[in-house]
């Protein structure tokens, strides 16, 4: 994987530019981020970049002072490629930044096609220089075998509109009709075997690749590409299937006469390996047989809607069955990868980031799982996605009721605390202020002090004797009078509860307050 990092100050910027390259190359970049220039370059001296996205005014060092300071750390042919983002007005300063390899500039608001492009060339040029580097060590045929298997590699990503000479040589050395196949390993725990193991475990099947595929080479994902005729890989697979490889997957493109339509072939045969995702079983899967007759569905806006409405309710069963239908998970050996694409999008689109929206974020745990089902090609098959998106979805549906627990309860003891205020005169006890606010008398025990840190008792205490110090301070109500005015059922009831809370006794009280007030009028007259 391609290491590349973004340094913005702006949050937004940062995790939008992560989750826009994300999407579009999903395992071709590992990316960092950084709010400010000294945090990137803290960064980069752990681990070395190859490809950097920076903006050029932040605060404790800039986007300038970073090249700067990246260019003296870089060794000869090690600076980072990188892109500037700036605005109208950073035109003139972001000149100066040319020296330092500085391959384009974005102005913002960003684009995502002028971006993916400029990556692109990044890479295109990255291959470029790895296969000169590897000139160089090489044999002249070991190097022209390499210098060839980059270009071909390169072309991967590359528009038909865009093969140079030197490509287009290349490609004419391909025998016609060709077939390009895209292979994959999987190990029992989800880990995908590397290239050069799985074409060591080819070999043992079939003997030297290079005597049956002309071409074998290795994508920017990490997967075996060979270029061969579509018997070829009949017969890999066949050997395969005999052998019990039920974890290794193919997909081969349709055949193909025109050797500039290379890269299409190439992507035909990955999107036929995607297929694979739709059953366990599938190991085995030709475009040829999936590019038509696929059953696609209009996009279930009504459904998505429903589903948003659903979560936070007691509806599990509900949620589960209508994700079913969302899925169209009857007709899924048929289906149009595209649909299933598409409805997955719009979940994350349509719901899940509605829901975070609206809520707030939820714990790590879930967040967690919402990056991972963010991407259904992040899970082998559809099957294993299907459960981790049902889990996440009545995740969010529990997260959405205890959020509305806690509103309602937070009014209920609101309520509570306001019918005391109202009534502490009277004779009352917790069951009178339960029944007030229809809580379970035990349940509302509980609620009321994880809410006012006290037991019922103790603050409806605190309550009467705030009052009483009030009636205290009028010389002109009695004792007596005090004590029946706040709810006490008798004198002795008060004094001693007062004490108790006050460490004084309420004549005590009433003298310290009478005697504060004398003085502080004696003070007056002088």
């Amino acid at each position: 994987m391609t290491n590349l990092l973004i340094v913005d100050d702006e949050k937004m910027i940062r995790h939008g530019l992560k989750a826009m390259i994300e999407r579009e190359y999903p395992s071709v970049y590992s990316i960092t981020m950084a709010g400010n220039g000294a945090e990137a370059l803290e960064l980069y001296q752990q681990e070395r970049q190859e490809v950097v996205i920076t903006d050029i005014r932040m605060p404790i060092m800039d986007g300038i002072t970073l090249l700067e300071r990246l260019s003296a750390e870089a060794g000869p042919g090690e600076a980072p490629a990188v892109i500037i983002l700036s605005g109208h007005d950073d035109f003139e300063y972001a000149k100066s930044a040319i020296r330092y390899r500085v391959k384009d500039y974005l102005l913002k608001p960003i684009r995502r096609e002028e971006l993916f492009e400029i990556l692109e060339r990044i890479a295109r040029e990255g291959a470029e220089r790895e296969s000169s580097s590897r000139m160089q060590k090489q044999e002249e045929e070991g190097y022209r075998r390499e210098l060839r298997v980059a270009r071909l590699r390169g072309l991967l990503m590359q528009r038909e509109a865009e093969v140079s000479a030197a490509q287009l040589e290349e490609l004419a050395r391909l025998e016609v009709p060709y077939t390009v196949g895209v292979l994959n390993y999987y190990h029992r725990d989800g880990g995908r075997m590397k290239p050069g193991e799985l074409q060591g475990l080819l070999e043992q099947l079939n003997g030297p690749l290079e005597n049956f595929f002309p071409e074998i080479l290795t994508d920017w994902d990490g997967k075996l590409v060979l270029v061969g005729s579509r018997k070829q890989f009949l017969e890999l697979s066949r050997k395969a299937e005999a052998k019990e490889l039920k974890r290794l997957i193919v997909g081969i493109s349709s055949e193909n006469a025109e050797i500039e339509q290379f890269r299409s072939s190439y992507l035909e045969a990955c999107r036929a390996l995607e297929y694979t995702f739709l059953s366990p079983q599938a190991s085995f899967v030709d475009y040829t047989d999936i590019h038509e007759g696929r059953l696609s569905f209009p996009s279930p806006e009504e459904e998505l809607r429903k589903l948003l409405n659903m979560l936070g309710t007691e509806r599990e069963k509900e949620i589960k069955a209508l994700l079913g239908v969302i899925f169209q998970t009857d007709h899924l050996v048929h289906l149009d990868l595209a649909y299933l694409e598409h409805v997955g999008r719009s979940i994350n689109e349509r719901v899940l980031d509605e829901v975070f929206r609206v809520h707030g974020e939820a714990s790590m745990e879930v967040l967690k799982l919402y990056r991972l089902v963010g991407n259904l090609h992040n899970f082998r098959h559809f099957h294993e996605y299907y459960r981790a998106l049902e889990h996440l979805l009545l995740s969010v549906n529990d997260y959405i009721i205890g959020i509305r627990s806690a509103h309602t309860e937070h009014a209920d003891m609101e309520a509570a605390l306001a019918y005391i205020e109202d009534n502490y005169a009277r004779p009352l006890n917790m069951a009178m202020v339960s029944n007030h606010v229809s809580l379970n008398y035990s349940y509302f025990s509980e609620a009321f002090k994880a809410y006012t840190g006290e037991n019922f008792v103790l603050y409806l205490k605190k309550v009467r004797i705030r009052h009483a110090k009030e009636l205290l301070a009028d010389s002109r109500v009695k004792l007596a009078g005090v004590s029946e005015a706040v709810g006490f059922e008798n004198s002795k009831q008060f004094a001693r509860v007062f004490k108790e809370l006050e460490g004084i006794s309420p004549g005590e009280y009433r003298a310290k307050i009478l005697m504060g007030h004398y003085t502080g009028q004696a003070e007056d007259k002088e």
